[in-house]
């Protein structure tokens, strides 16, 4: 079915009250500096629950209360009105986040209602790029797009330049409880992660993400897709799974396992060969500090762990028992030392010696890449009129693309399974999507509505 988005108007937000001048500047950290200044991408959808009002009427309402609310809320999430200064800091500027309202004739539950979810990326306020942000780039950019229904999507775009997934969450679920009027519900965000991680202009440019993984960047036809695991499913790949090394898998674990080892048949068969594979995973640092940094901490609290595997390491417990060796060295007395002056050089140190890992022979081995974004409480992010519906960080499409073989693990709305968003080259998931030990578990671009209590609209 096509989406025809029409777009109302577009606008810019500004706080609702100034920013006081010496908050006028705000630094980035260095592990802000590890990063791409690209954009987080997000959407959540809400089913209309309020049968009692007319659509227009509520649509119109919620309008007003929605912009309101987040001037309120760029007041305490002050950077987020401002534009990127540049590659060190942040002018905030209170020029405002880039606002879209725009609308569809046609119910939600007829989209949520079909396997192929294209039509998300109409629903972000601008298209996803992999292109960095400049000088003068935006920090915030937000499309409101109601349906005939009443129901409503939430599109985000935020810059990574100062956001990771939880500093997103906690920007969203803060806006939701200011709209909800319970401000008490509203996180109070901590921007002194320049503080705790200082940045450096003498911090290496072969230390950042983009030039570690620019060995394996490529350009060709991405697609993705989305693999849905339910609670069951996992529960039957952690016992597949454990081992004398590890005998509590975790969700995250089984599943970033199973997927490896997928992926990996796909490109023994493309290329027949076997070749060892650098799997990496995000690491949120934040709740593996003593005494653990705030929730609330906006920034990058990430750090990437890596695993290389050996061809003959291909069995699902090996994979778990890599995967859990190699993150669990983000511990504490990895975030004390990254902390102060110093720390800089010592992340620095530490993201050189992944990338000695392949010894620049980036050729010779495989590459997989992953995000969680699982116990976020995304589905819990509740603006007055009901939870998400889905939730999602981006769109089932084919593009013209540099960066393949990531994935993003999500939560579902029922339970404890994971929805995988797959990014893999044309020809890698074609077959992919007919390996039988991944179909065995997972169910292959499910509806949204499949998933969830059904509500009747």
């Amino acid at each position: 079915m096509v989406m025809v988005v029409e777009i109302v108007s577009k606008e810019f937000i500004k706080p609702t009250s100034p920013t006081p001048h010496h908050l006028r500047t705000h630094l980035l950290s260095f592990l802000d500096q590890f990063l791409p200044s690209i954009y987080v991408p997000m959407v959540l959808f809400y089913m209309d629950q309020e049968r009692s009002i007319p659509a227009a009427t509520s649509n119109s309402r919620r309008s007003q209360l929605l912009k309101e609310s987040l001037s309120e809320t760029l007041t305490l999430f002050y950077p987020l009105a401002g534009r990127i200064k540049d590659h060190l800091s942040i002018d905030c500027n209170d020029e405002g986040a880039y606002y879209v309202e725009a609308r569809v004739n046609h119910p939600l539950r007829e989209f949520l209602n079909h396997t192929d979810s294209s039509y998300v990326s109409q629903l972000l306020p601008a298209e996803a790029t992999w292109t960095a942000t400049t000088a003068g780039g935006y920090i915030a950019m937000i499309q409101i797009t109601t349906f005939a229904c009443g129901g409503i999507s939430l599109g985000a775009f935020l810059s990574h330049i100062i956001f990771d997934g939880p500093a997103a969450t906690t920007f969203i679920s803060s806006w939701a409880a200011l709209t909800r009027k319970c401000g008490e519900e509203a996180g109070s965000p901590n921007f002194d992660a320049a503080f705790v991680f200082p940045q450096s202009v003498a911090y290496p440019r072969e230390a950042t993400l983009s030039a570690l993984f620019s060995p394996f960047l490529k350009k060709g036809i991405c697609r993705s897709m989305r693999i849905v695991f339910d609670a069951s499913a996992i529960d039957l790949l952690k016992v597949k799974t454990a081992s004398s090394s590890v005998r509590d898998p975790t969700r995250v674990e089984v599943v970033s396992a199973l997927l490896c080892k997928c992926i990996m048949a796909t490109f023994k068969a493309k290329s027949g060969i076997q070749k060892s594979t650098l799997i990496t995973h995000a690491v949120n640092l934040r709740q593996r500090a003593v005494p653990q940094f705030s929730k609330h901490s906006m920034g990058n609290f990430l750090c990437m762990a890596a695993a290389l595997v050996r061809a003959n390491e291909t069995g699902l417990d090996n994979l778990v028992c890599h995967l859990r060796k190699a993150i669990r060295k983000a511990d504490a007395n990895f975030v004390t030392a990254l902390q102060g002056d110093g720390g800089w050089l010592k992340f620095s140190e530490y993201v050189k010696e992944i990338g000695k890992e392949w010894n620049g022979e980036a050729g010779e081995i495989d590459f997989i890449g992953f995000t969680s974004w699982c116990n976020f409480g995304l589905y819990e992010i509740d603006f007055g009129w009901g939870k998400p519906t889905w939730v999602t960080c981006t769109a089932s499409t084919k593009s013209e693309a540099v960066f393949m073989n990531t994935i993003v693990l999500m939560d579902t709305k029922m339970g404890n399974g994971i929805e995988a968003w797959v990014f893999l080259e044309e020809q890698h998931m074609v077959m992919l999507e007919q390996n039988q030990e991944l179909l065995a578990f997972g169910n292959l671009e499910r509806s949204p509505l499949s998933l969830k209590v059904d509500y009747s609209v």
